[in-house]
């Protein structure tokens, strides 16, 4: 059931926030040499979305307390710090990964198993590393861009580092079955929840929504691998 997971929301709206912030660096396009397949990945994902996780997320907005609603983030939120940590420190960055798994067990014991953030008022940063960062930190390319299906953008290098984060192995150690399903399901819903405020952007801004959203996320990658300072292209010089 990780195929509904936060990545999916993330493939059509979740660009539009980069797009503002992104910073100059790499091509101007991304390398899209499979954007047929890509553009009916994309429609497959687009209609996905709309028909089952816009309507559930917006019934559970309307039903879940707002307190609720920040207890279930910081829960999941404090899962991905462990994830971030083995990253940082892949990436050579001991302080921020000693500081990460500090994090997790600060949130997971004071903050009862992460429902409260307490860690960052403590001093604490919260960062966002996966493995696909890593392997574009140690200088492996992206290579060609890629549009998963359920999934949404990738490329050849950041889809298969999906697999090897932490986060794709939590759901199957929980026991039972039902509250696996259960807390998967959550755990999708909430993040296409959190993105409902951030999908007008998209409407109104993009003529075609599959380029607009290609861009902005390809120029996001490129800034999350080189920490908001990726190297000048031939183009931008």
């Amino acid at each position: 059931m990780q195929l509904l997971s936060a990545r999916i929301a993330g493939a059509i709206i979740a660009a539009t926030l980069a797009s503002g912030c992104a910073t100059t660096g790499g091509p101007s396009e991304a390398y899209d040499p499979w954007q047929k397949v890509n553009r009916g990945t994309f429609a497959f994902n687009d209609t996905l979305d709309k028909a089952v996780l816009k309507p559930v997320a917006q019934g559970y907005v309307k039903v879940v307390p707002e307190f609720a609603r920040a207890g279930v983030t910081n829960f999941f939120s404090n899962l991905e710090d462990v994830g971030t940590s083995l990253n940082n420190l892949l990436q050579g960055k001991a302080g921020a990964g000693v500081s990460d798994a500090g994090r997790f067990l600060v949130n997971s014991t004071l903050g009862v198993l992460g429902l409260w953030d307490v860690a960052t008022p403590m001093g604490l940063e919260k960062h966002y590393e996966d493995f696909g960062q890593t392997l574009g930190w140690w200088g492996v390319l992206p290579g060609p861009y890629l549009v998963l299906p359920f999934l949404g953008p990738s490329t050849l290098r950041d889809g298969p580092a999906r697999f090897v984060d932490p986060s794709w192995y939590y759901y199957p150690a929980i026991e039972p079955e039902g509250l696996r399903w259960g807390v998967q399901l959550l755990d999708i819903v909430r993040v296409r929840a959190e993105l409902l405020k951030a999908e007008g952007v998209l409407d109104e801004a993009a003529l075609d929504r599959y380029s607009f959203v290609r861009d902005a996320w390809w120029q996001r990658r490129r800034s999350q691998v080189f920490d908001g300072k990726p190297p000048k292209s031939k183009e931008d010089e």
